[in-house]
């Protein structure tokens, strides 16, 4: 074939590709036989091969599966991926009503969609081409998953209009699908997956993308995390938005005019969910109109705007054979329930945590009692009571002990807790927990150094404190079981990278009782450096609005102990940086801007910059952009094609400028 033929049959076979991709993974309308497409991708194949200068991102037959990865690379959300506050009842939910309500009026439309329960992705598009994917992590930062989420079908390589957007997702794995990957598994003797969530999970992390495209997994899209230059009002209008890109939505959603709707399609859907295809965990219910969800704002860790209603938990009877104790590293003592294994809510389970000794008097429970386990929210187990009626009279009693089960010094409880605390600064069990708490996810998040690896490394006596870590050497860790040469050389990577890691992660990491991932964060922008940090007074801390009593007293009093000087001189030696690397939050009195202390709207396209970079130069400049037009809204910038906001801020007499005003001010 000649070249110029070549590449229009390229092209031709793209366009027909793609469509009959978009009829059978999106519509679930094929409209030529398996048969039929694969001779088609196996032509493009074989052209391709050929002329490998036609080949581009968008084939179709990129999706087969690429080169095997060495890890994933970490990928910062430009926007969070918060999590979702929970409702486990009608009055859960009547609640939530009743403050959205308070918070915007009456005039309320909900939209309801079915909880799939699977793996939440962010799929990023740039100019209609896919060009990053990745997994929720900490909602912060995640692992690039592009080359496995691109063997999903259902995912369009190219959209139908050359927008830029981000969108998110969650990436399932259909009940065939799970049945037909566990009928392999156990012909080759291989333990089975759980349930479908966790197959979902496990082959979205595979290094190898072949085994991924093998899986047979699906995506629905379910908002528009970056809406780019699109101009939308509510999230239904986004829904249908990304039907028209080309991206499969789950069509059993439904929008809402009252609580009392509402309520209707959680209980149809309650009974109804076994004919699925797929397994879902609950409802999500979120505030249609954006106006409201911007007035409604956002908690630490989630939209005020929506709410995930979980389905009543699986219950199950088992007998309870004994009770361990596991002490966290802040010394608290956890009475932890061994379980004869039973199964619940998809997986099997030994143990379920007592929290602590008052809820065990108050449950009434003893060992060898027939107990009722559930699943918190599906994931936690729980023992929710005892079956009073099932004893035998062998059942004993159990008491807490007096001394700390692992280095035997006497357990205390302070005054207004609940807890049992071992005081032991040089307890085991309390320098492995706050080893495992430092590489965490949220903390330094060191990849490969899991639990497992940490008990290893303590119990082989290679570390004995966080810095230690850092003078692990590939020699050492190949002595460890279970290390290949491969495994060393990737784990003393991970390890000499989180040496750059921004301040909040090391002060998060270092477990100072109180001091949480957020009130990490606010102490680094405030305080810029660790020894800043290490020499301050209570009244310095409790001057940040967040930061209270309690937690400053624990600050100082952490700083304090001549151990921990010593720490973090180690740690500097060691090059672990203590400096805050992220961005400063601006003060309308730091900057001579018009934008400054106000709240600013972007609307319609603009030409000389994209939104998102708009964006970011005006809050360098100490404005803060919003999404929707209000009372509170100070100026709205219109594009080209600006719609209703630029309607809404005119009736409302806001301030409107064009894209060369707004221009003027960034550049002067």
């Amino acid at each position: 074939m000649e070249r110029e033929q070549a590449e229009k049959r390229v092209r031709e076979l793209h366009n027909v590709l793609n469509q009959y991709n978009y009829e059978y993974h999106v519509l679930d309308k094929p409209s030529v036989s398996d048969a039929e497409y694969d001779s088609l991708l196996q032509e493009l194949l074989n052209l391709e091969k050929e002329f490998p200068e036609f080949q581009s991102e968008d084939s179709p037959t990129q999706r087969v599966g690429g080169n095997i990865l060495d890890m994933f690379n970490k990928v910062e959300h430009r926007t969070p991926m918060l999590s979702l506050g929970n409702a486990f009842n009608e009055q859960d939910l009547r609640d939530f009503d009743r403050r959205v309500r308070q918070a915007v009026g009456d005039d309320i439309k909900y939209v309801c969609e079915l909880k799939i329960d699977g793996l939440a992705v962010s799929l990023r598009y740039e100019n209609g081409l896919f060009v990053l994917g990745a997994t929720r992590g900490d909602g912060t930062t995640g692992e690039d998953i592009t080359m496995n989420l691109k063997t999903i079908k259902s995912i369009p390589l190219r959209l139908k209009e050359a927008v830029t957007v981000e969108v998110r997702g969650e990436a399932f794995m259909p009940k065939h699908s799970f049945e037909r990957l566990n009928a392999a598994k156990m012909e080759r003797e291989e333990e089975p997956f759980a349930n479908p969530r966790n197959a979902a999970a496990g082959s979205l992390r595979q290094l190898d993308p072949k085994i991924a495209a093998q899986r047979n997994l699906a995506v629905y899209v379910y908002s528009l995390a970056n809406a780019g230059d699109t101009d939308l009002d509510s999230h239904s209008e986004a829904l249908d938005f990304l039907d028209k890109m080309g991206f499969k939505t789950n069509i059993e959603r439904k929008v809402c005019h009252s609580i009392e709707e509402v309520l209707e399609y959680v209980t149809a859907w309650t009974t109804k969910r076994p004919e699925l295809s797929y397994d879902i965990d609950g409802i999500v219910i979120k505030v249609d109109n954006t106006d409201h969800q911007e007035q409604l704002g956002f908690t630490a860790k989630s939209p005020r705007w929506a709410i995930a209603y979980k389905f009543p938990a699986e219950e199950v009877t088992t007998k309870l054979l004994n009770i361990e104790l596991n002490i966290g590293r802040t010394g608290v003592v956890t009475p932890t329930a061994v379980l004869e294994p039973v199964r619940v809510a998809g997986t099997t389970v030994q143990r379920a945590s007592l929290h602590n000794e008052d809820l065990i008097r108050e449950k009434d429970i003893m060992l060898g009692d027939t107990v009722v386990v559930k699943k918190a929210g599906d994931i936690i187990p729980e023992v929710v009571n005892v079956l009073v009626e099932n004893r035998t009279g062998e059942e004993r009693v159990f008491e807490m002990p007096t001394h700390c089960p692992e280095c035997e010094s006497e357990l205390v409880r302070i005054e207004g807790e609940v807890a049992l605390r071992c005081i032991n600064p040089k307890c085991p069990a309390q320098i492995r927990e706050g080893l495992i708490h430092f590489v965490s996810r949220n903390a330094m998040n060191i990849d490969g150094l899991g639990e497992k690896v940490i008990a290893q490394l303590f119990r082989e006596n290679l570390i004995e404190d966080v810095a230690d870590l850092y003078k692990l050497t590939k020699e050492q860790l190949l002595d460890l079981e279970r290390m290949g040469e491969k495994s060393a050389d990737n784990l003393i990577q991970a390890i000499e990278k989180t040496k750059n890691n921004s301040l909040e992660r090391l002060l998060f990491g270092l477990g100072i009782r109180l001091v949480g991932a957020k009130a990490a964060k606010t102490l680094s922008q405030e305080f810029d450096h660790m020894d800043r940090l290490a020499n301050l007074t209570k009244e310095e801390l409790t001057a940040i609005h967040e930061i209270g009593d309690k937690m400053a007293d624990s600050i100082v009093t952490y700083f304090d102990q001549p151990e921990v000087k010593e720490l973090l001189l180690e740690l500097k030696e060691l090059g672990v940086n203590m400096a805050y690397k992220g961005p400063k939050p601006i003060s309308a009195d730091e900057v001579d801007s018009y934008f400054a202390g106000k709240t600013i709207v972007l609307t319609g396209k603009l030409e000389e910059m994209s939104r998102n970079d708009a964006k970011v130069a005006i809050e360098q400049l100490g404005g803060k952009v919003t999404g929707s037009v209000s009372k509170n809204t100070h100026l709205v910038i219109a594009g080209e094609e600006a719609g209703s906001k630029l309607t809404k801020a005119q009736e409302l007499g806001i301030e409107v400028w064009n894209e060369a005003q707004m221009l003027k001010e960034i550049q002067s």
